[in-house]
């Protein structure tokens, strides 16, 4: 396979250029232009940011691709999928509102935004995965498979499970229903939090095969019967059923990517990565620790498997900030050599495993050039 182009542009700016201008040079001379938006529906996938969280991309960075879109005569929204943990984006009202408070309404963006797997995480497409070997029909969110277009626009940062956050975890991860982000993340089946629940049966009514049970105001999950969907997760007002959250991080990296395939096959799409606040932990936080590198710059491919390793490549090669997370881990080390900061500021943590496996199943390849723009 030919190289991938990985374009780039640093955060210096100017008085005749500045960063917003700068990436709207970048995806201009990435490519981005060339596809057709005329008359399209293009989703934007982005993390809107857990509020408490300082670290999220701003919404003016969003604007400038909206803008480009709108432009070609796209019709374009931000998108993202509810979360499978108790937050402020458990659901499409509280994530909106979430989404509003950290800056990304149509006033500020130039479009709106639409809650990928629906109300309750349960609005989800299901796409068989051709050459899956752990996920045979990935559960997408309605709206992001609606989409003739997918761009995504992702903060590239740390994560405590994946080792770090690129496209590919934007893309997989968030675009995963409800259900699919249980299947992501859990190799068993939910459970019920005795403590949380009051009884009131509406897992019960919405489980199609029966597997909830309500007994003494407490609700059982059989498992023998359960499937795993996640709609019982969904529809508890109480939090009181809750996914198992016990894969290997290598199966739900190889897992990240096989939902990634099941986004992007078969239209037209493309990546953009800031490499900027890279906090050592996931914008899912409600709180964000202090960068663990210095900004490096703006990326965008057509090829989202190169982008991710055209970003944590510039990230490994950049020095850690002392007193961060990963200065902090560098120096308890006797070597401090260590080539790659994340799997060291994350020791249990293996990224390479998901975009391995993401080239293996023809999302694109490793091998890149770098071109600065």
């Amino acid at each position: 396979m030919e190289k991938a182009k990985v374009y780039f542009t640093n955060m210096r700016a100017t008085s005749k250029m500045n960063l917003l201008q700068k990436l709207e040079n970048l995806v201009k001379k990435a490519g981005m232009t060339d596809i057709d938006f005329k008359e399209k529906y293009a989703a934007i996938k982005i993390h809107f940011g857990e509020p408490g969280n300082l670290a999220y991309l701003r919404p003016n960075y969003a604007k400038v691709i909206v803008d480009v879109i709108k432009a070609q005569g796209g019709k374009v929204f931000l998108t993202d999928c509810n979360t499978l943990y108790v937050g402020r984006r458990k659901d499409a009202l509280e994530h909106m509102d979430a989404a509003y408070e950290n800056g990304f309404n149509p006033f500020a963006t130039g479009c709106q935004i639409i809650i990928g797997d629906g109300l309750k995480g349960t609005d989800e497409a299901y796409v068989p995965v051709a050459g899956g070997e752990h996920v045979k029909e990935a559960k997408i969110g309605r709206a992001v498979m609606d989409a003739d277009i997918f761009i995504s626009l992702t903060h590239f940062k740390g994560h405590e499970l994946t080792g770090f956050g690129g496209a590919l975890k934007n893309i997989g991860m968030g675009c995963g229903s409800r259900a699919g982000k249980m299947e992501m993340h859990s190799d068993g089946k939910p459970r019920v939090r005795e403590k949380s629940c009051v009884g009131c049966g509406a897992c019960a009514k919405i489980c199609a095969h029966s597997a909830i049970t309500i007994t003494e105001k407490k609700a059982s999950i059989d498992h023998s019967i359960c499937v795993g969907c996640g709609r019982c997760i969904g529809t508890c007002h109480f939090n009181a059923i809750a996914a198992a959250w016990d894969e290997s991080n290598d199966v739900l990296n190889k897992k990240i990517a096989e939902y990634s395939w099941a986004v992007l096959n078969d239209r037209p799409h493309f990546h953009i990565s800031l490499v900027v606040d890279v906090a050592p932990f996931c914008d899912c936080h409600a709180e964000n620790d202090v960068p663990i590198i210095p900004d490096l710059g703006m990326f965008a491919s057509f090829d989202p498997v190169a982008l991710d390793m055209a970003c944590a490549d510039m990230a490994n090669k950049a020095p850690a900030i002392p007193g961060s997370h990963l200065g902090e881990q560098l120096a308890a080390r006797k070597d401090s050599t260590e080539a790659d900061h994340f799997c060291t500021a994350h020791p249990e943590t293996n990224w390479l495993s998901c975009v391995d496996h993401a080239e293996k199943l023809g999302l694109g390849t490793k091998k890149y050039e770098l071109i600065e723009v």
